[in-house]
């Protein structure tokens, strides 16, 4: 759970830059004439950053939504399919880039109860949101054994990081 929380908070930061960037006229993305408003840089950037801690000028809060955002329920802890609407795997994690685009998906594939799984670690385009049945759906254009075969990944609690797995 605790888990589930720090990542929804994650990609919520994530996005509060460009939101705001938006709502004060600036840019985000890209490398030339990026603007980010006051503070939004913060201190999440630099080998010395520390959670938990500001500079500068006290949050900015939001106003309205962003129009196209997807909330992290639709995709942490949620199943995906292959094209023939097998079940491939469960979303574990999801790997943001210093401006907050996420950049992979950790699917964990395999294994039975929690026994012999491996996480796997996919571009985070290859995995297609959909509506079925008035349900969310992602599905990605892979099979079973392509993952099977893909190199697996852990997640290393005292780095707080993932790492290749040990074979």
């Amino acid at each position: 759970m605790f888990k589930a929380i720090m990542f929804a908070a994650a990609l919520a930061t994530a996005g509060a830059g460009a939101v705001y960037a938006q709502a004060t006229g600036g840019t985000t993305g890209g490398t030339s004439g990026t603007t980010m408003g006051p503070g939004a840089g913060s201190s999440m950037r630099g080998p010395n950053a520390t959670m938990g801690t500001t500079t500068g000028a006290p949050a900015q809060l939001m106003t309205t939504l962003p129009q196209h955002a997807s909330a992290v329920s639709n995709w942490y802890d949620q199943n995906v399919y292959d094209q023939q609407d097998n079940k491939l795997g469960e979303i574990k994690d999801m790997l943001l880039d210093r401006e907050g685009k996420v950049q992979a998906v950790i699917v964990s594939v395999g294994g039975f109860l929690g026994m012999g799984e491996k996480d796997v670690a996919v571009p985070f385009d290859a995995v297609m949101p959909t509506q079925r049945e008035n349900k969310f759906w992602l599905a990605m254009n892979v099979n079973k054994d392509q993952l099977r075969t893909a190199p697996g990944f852990r997640y290393d609690r005292s780095k707080q990081t993932w790492t290749m797995a040990e074979m």
